[in-house]
C-alpha cells in the first residue's frame, strides 16, 4: 500500500476551505446588492404613483419600509440557507421544520395577518389619516392613531376604540371636503326683502374673512326659498371645515340676526 501523501491532502482541504470562504463572500455580497437594488426599485415605484405627494406622507413611507423590510428578510433568509447548504447543512430538513412552524403559526395568526393586510390597504389607499373624523366598524371617532394592525379612535364622548383594521370592511370618512351649512332666515313680508338680502350678503362676507378656518366655500345667501303665511324664507349656504358644520350655522344665524336688527329689518 503506496504511503499517503499528508501535504497533499493537507492542500485539497485548504484549497477546499478557500472554495468555501470565496463562496460564503459571494452569497453575502450578492444578497447585498440585491437587497440594495431592491430597495431602490421599491423607491422608484412608489416615487411614480400618479399621487405625487405619496412618497413624502407618512402613509408612503410605512409602506416603502414595510416593502423594503420584507425583501430584506426574504433575501438574507435564503442567503443563510445557502450559506448553511455550502457549510454542508442538511438544510432540507431545516427548510422543511420552517415550513411546518411556519403554517402553524400561520392558522394560529389569521387575525393577525387579516389585520396587517388590511391595514396595507388602508394605508395604500388613503382612505383616511391621523386627525380624521370617521365612522368604522360601528363607531365613529377621530383618528389618533393608525397602525397596519390597529386603528385608535376617539369619539367625541372622550372614549377610545381599538379596531382591528381587518374589522373595518366599510369606512365614512367625515373629512374629507366641505360640508354645507345650511340656514333659513325668516324675514317679514313687509320688509324690504332686496335690502335684506343685501345686508345678509354683507355679513355673510365679513364672516367669511374672520373666520377662514371655519369656512371653506361661501357663505353664498341664495335669496328667497319658500313663503309662509307671515314670513319668507331667506336661505344662506356655506361649505364648512370638516367637523365646523353646526358651528358655521351657529354663526352665520348670530351675524344674520345682528345685521338685521342694526339695519332695522324685521324678523319673521
Amino acid at each position: 500500500m503506496p504511503p499517503v501523501n499528508l501535504n497533499y491532502l493537507n492542500t485539497l482541504a485548504a484549497g477546499f476551505n478557500y472554495y468555501k470562504i470565496l463562496g460564503i463572500l459571494a452569497i453575502v455580497i450578492g444578497a447585498v446588492i440585491l437587497v440594495r437594488l431592491g430597495s431602490s426599485a421599491i423607491t422608484r415605484l412608489f416615487s411614480r404613483t400618479e399621487d405625487s405627494l405619496l412618497t413624502g406622507n407618512k402613509r408612503a413611507r410605512t409602506m416603502v419600509a414595510l416593502t423594503k423590510s420584507i425583501l430584506r428578510y426574504s433575501v438574507y433568509f435564503i442567503a443563510g440557507v445557502m450559506i448553511l447548504g455550502l457549510c454542508g447543512v442538511q438544510t432540507g430538513a431545516l427548510v422543511a421544520g420552517a415550513g411546518i412552524v411556519g403554517l402553524a403559526v400561520g392558522f394560529g395568526a389569521k387575525n393577525l395577518v387579516e389585520d396587517v393586510i388590511s391595514g396595507f390597504f388602508i394605508l395604500f389607499e388613503d382612505q383616511f389619516a391621523v386627525g380624521d373624523y370617521i365612522s368604522a366598524a360601528g363607531v365613529s371617532g377621530i383618528v389618533e392613531e393608525m397602525g397596519l394592525r390597529v386603528t385608535r379612535l376617539k369619539d367625541l364622548g372622550g372614549q377610545v376604540h381599538y379596531i382591528p383594521n381587518g374589522k373595518i370592511a366599510q369606512v365614512t370618512n367625515h373629512s374629507r371636503g366641505s360640508l354645507q351649512a345650511i340656514v333659513d332666515i325668516g324675514v317679514a313680508y313687509e320688509a324690504d326683502h332686496n335690502h335684506a338680502i343685501s345686508v345678509l350678503e354683507k355679513a355673510c362676507m365679513n364672516l367669511a374673512q374672520e373666520h377662514p378656518d371655519l369656512i371653506a366655500t361661501g357663505p353664498e345667501v341664495l335669496g328667497i326659498v319658500a313663503l309662509h303665511p307671515d314670513h319668507v324664507l331667506i336661505r344662506i349656504s356655506a361649505g364648512a371645515m370638516p367637523l365646523q358644520q353646526r358651528k358655521v350655522e351657529r354663526e352665520i344665524m348670530k351675524r344674520a340676526k345682528e345685521a338685521m336688527e342694526s339695519a332695522g329689518i324685521k324678523p319673521g
